[in-house]
């Protein structure tokens, strides 16, 4: 990925992580991958995850603040979808955003898409697995330097894999 004014690259704890500033606000698409999507159906999908997980990945939901354990989870490793074990986000870009819910600055690169969200009177960006499609959570412009980017997940869609 060539780097320019409109994206860039960041290397944290041996992981690529990138960030590409949309060229239409609300609009931001995860790089060209070579990851094989997962096609389940519904009941597929209820066979294997949770009730609360399936409401999130599947239906859109969203878990209840402070709910989940790995909100307060310091430990170093690897945050992975729970649909379809891709990791997602690495330990080393998580930070407490005071919201109630997992928070990353910045995502591993290739394994998110997004698109706007108008469930709310106002446009919203959110995130999907790329491998399953499952819905994360939303990203929004009030995140840490370097990215200023918040990446609010809900924990129910994550598996959370301690380094070894």
């Amino acid at each position: 990925m060539r780097v320019t004014r409109r994206s860039f690259m960041v290397l944290v704890g041996g992981v690529v992580l990138s960030y590409a500033f949309p060229s239409h606000p609300g609009i931001i698409r995860a790089m060209e991958s070579d990851i094989k999507k997962i096609h389940k159906t519904k009941a597929q999908w209820k066979q294997t995850l949770t009730p609360e997980a399936f409401h999130v990945l599947r239906e859109e939901g969203t878990e209840r603040p402070n709910s989940s354990p790995l909100l307060h989870n310091k430990e170093k490793g690897i945050y992975a979808c729970a649909g379809c074990d891709l990791p997602l986000f690495s330990s080393e870009t998580k930070y407490d955003s005071g919201t109630g819910w997992p928070s990353f600055f910045a995502s591993i690169e290739g394994r998110t898409e997004t698109r706007t969200d108008f469930k709310l009177i106002w446009p919203r960006t959110e995130y999907h697995c790329i491998r399953c499609e499952g819905h994360q959570g939303h990203v929004f412009d009030d995140g840490p330097p370097p990215t200023f980017k918040r990446w609010c997940n809900n924990g129910v869609a994550l598996k959370f894999v301690p380094a070894s």
